[in-house]
C-alpha cells in the first residue's frame, strides 16, 4: 500500500472547524487506499502566545523548560486532529516527536535531527491506523530531554519521517495554493509555479520564501523525497518540488523562477580592521563560536594611507545583539575601530536555473531596481541567484519591479492567502 506523509501548518489547524476540515481531507486519502502519516504544527499563533507567556514569567527562560512549554502546542493539535478523525469513523493514534522516534542533538530551541526510528509508527500503520505526529520536536540522543527544531521544524519533521518510512510523497499543506513567483501580499499578480527543482527551491527558501523551510528542502533533496506544496483550504494542484524539472512541449523552462525577499536580516559593519593576515578569520570565528549564521560579506579595499579596511556582513536580526556583544569582546585583540549596526534593511533575490546560460540577467535586475529609484547597498550571487540589500522601506517596490521586468506577472490574480499567514 502506498504511503503519504502530510504536514499541516498552524493556519490549517487554527480552530475547531479547520481541524474538522483537515480530518476530512486526511480520511479522504485513507479511503483512496493510502497509508497516511500526518505531522501537525501548533494551532494558529499558539507558539508565539506561549513564547510571550514565557517571557512575561521569566525574561530569560531556561532552554530546556522553554522547549517543554513550546512542544505543548503541537501536542494539543495532534490530539484534536486524532479526535476529529475518530468522529469520522477511522482510527487515529497521536504521537509526540519522541514517541515517533525523532532523535535530535541536544541544542534546545534549534536542535538538528540525527535519526528517525519510527517503530511505533510502523506498528500503528500495520494495524490500519492513521498516525498523527507532533511536529517541531524530538528527543535528545544524549540527555533524553525534549527538544525543539526551530522555526519550520514541522516541515523538517514531515520530510524526515517520509524518508525514514520510504514514503511515496510528502505533502506540505499551508494557507496558499503552492509556491508562487513572489509573495502574493506584495505582488497580487504572482503566478503559481507548477514544478520547481530542489536547487531553485533551496535558494528561494534561503532568500526568505517562507512557504518551505530551508532545512526541509535540504532533507528532501538528500533523500529524494518529492514535495507537494498545497493549500488545505482548496483542492488546487499546488506545486511539486522535485529533483529536475523537465522541459514541456519543446519549450525551455523560464530563465527566472521567482523573486524572494527577506526583511529579517540586519547588517553589521566592522570599521577600521587592520589589513593583516588572520584578522577576518578572527572576526568570523567568534561569530561562529556564538552559533551565528552569516549571509552576505563585503570587504572594502584597504586604504593605503591607513592600512585599514571595513568588513560588512548580514545576519539574522534576531542574532544582532549577540553578534555585537561577541565582537566587542575581541575589539582590543583585533584592533578594529568601531561597529555599525543597521536593522532597517531587506534582501531581494532573483532565483532561476536559467540564468546560468542567459547573459544580461544581472544588468536587467539592477536596471529594474534603479528605475524604481532604489539604491543597492550590497550584492551577493550564486550560479542561480542574485541577491541585493536595499533599505527596508524599498523592499516591496524592488520585488515588484524585478517581477515585472522578468515577465513573471500573471494576467489575472491566481494567488489567494486563505489564512492570512502564508504558512
Amino acid at each position: 500500500m502506498a504511503l503519504i506523509v502530510q504536514k499541516y501548518g498552524g493556519s490549517s489547524v487554527a480552530d475547531a472547524e479547520a481541524i474538522k476540515r483537515v480530518a476530512q481531507r486526511i480520511v479522504a486519502q485513507k479511503k483512496a487506499g493510502y497509508d497516511v502519516v500526518v505531522v501537525v504544527s501548533a494551532m494558529g499563533d499558539t507558539t508565539d502566545e506561549l513564547l510571550d507567556l514565557a517571557q512575561r514569567v521569566s525574561p530569560l527562560p531556561p532552554g530546556r523548560e522553554l522547549d517543554m512549554l513550546l512542544t505543548a502546542g503541537e501536542r494539543m493539535s495532534m490530539a484534536l486532529v486524532a479526535m476529529a478523525i475518530g468522529n469520522l469513523g477511522y482510527e487515529a493514534r497521536s504521537f509526540t516527536g519522541s514517541q515517533a522516534g525523532v532523535i535530535t542533538t541536544g541544542l534546545h530551541g534549534n536542535a538538528k535531527i540525527i535519526d528517525v526510528t519510527p517503530g511505533r509508527i510502523r506498528e500503528a500503520l500495520s494495524d490500519g491506523a492513521i498516525c498523527i505526529v507532533a511536529g517541531f520536536q524530538g528527543v535528545s540522543q544524549d540527555t533524553k530531554d525534549i527538544t525543539t527544531l526551530g522555526r519550520g521544524g514541522s516541515d523538517t519533521t514531515a520530510v524526515a519521517l517520509a524518508a525514514a518510512l520510504e514514503a511515496d510523497a510528502c505533502e506540505i499543506y499551508s494557507d496558499v495554493d503552492g509556491v508562487f513567483t513572489a509573495d502574493p501580499r506584495i505582488v497580487p499578480t504572482a503566478r503559481r509555479i507548477p514544478k520547481i527543482s530542489y536547487e531553485e527551491m533551496l535558494e528561494m527558501a534561503a532568500c526568505g520564501t517562507k512557504i518551505l523551510h530551508l532545512r526541509c528542502v535540504e532533507y528532501a533533496r538528500r533523500y529524494g523525497i518529492p514535495l507537494h506544496v498545497r493549500s488545505s483550504f482548496s483542492q488546487k494542484p499546488g506545486t511539486w518540488v522535485v529533483s529536475e524539472v523537465e522541459e514541456t512541449e519543446g519549450m525551455e523552462q523560464p530563465i527566472i523562477s521567482g523573486v524572494a525577499h527577506d526583511r529579517s536580516e540586519a547588517k553589521i559593519t566592522v570599521v577600521g580592521v587592520p589589513d593583516r593576515v588572520g584578522e577576518a578569520a578572527a572576526i568570523f570565528k567568534v561569530l561562529a563560536d556564538a552559533e551565528i549564521n552569516i549571509d552576505m560579506i563585503v570587504q572594502n579595499v584597504s586604504a593605503a594611507s591607513t592600512g585599514r579596511t571595513d568588513i560588512s556582513f548580514t545576519l539574522p536580526a534576531s542574532s544582532g545583539q549577540t553578534a555585537l556583544s561577541a565582537l566587542k569582546k575581541i575589539q582590543d585583540k583585533v584592533g578594529f575601530e568601531s561597529l555599525r549596526y543597521d536593522d532597517q534593511i531587506g534582501k531581494v533575490s532573483l532565483v532561476g536555473a536559467g540564468m546560468r546560460s542567459y547573459p544580461g540577467v544581472t544588468a536587467r535586475f539592477f536596471d529594474s531596481i534603479a528605475s524604481a529609484g532604489i539604491n543597492i547597498e550590497m550584492i551577493s550571487t550564486s550560479e542561480i541567484r542574485i541577491s541585493v540589500i536595499v533599505g527596508q522601506d524599498d523592499v516591496d517596490a524592488a520585488v515588484a519591479a524585478a517581477h515585472t521586468e522578468f515577465q513573471l506577472d500573471a494576467e489575472q490574480v491566481e494567488a489567494v492567502v486563505y489564512g492570512g499567514t502564508g504558512r
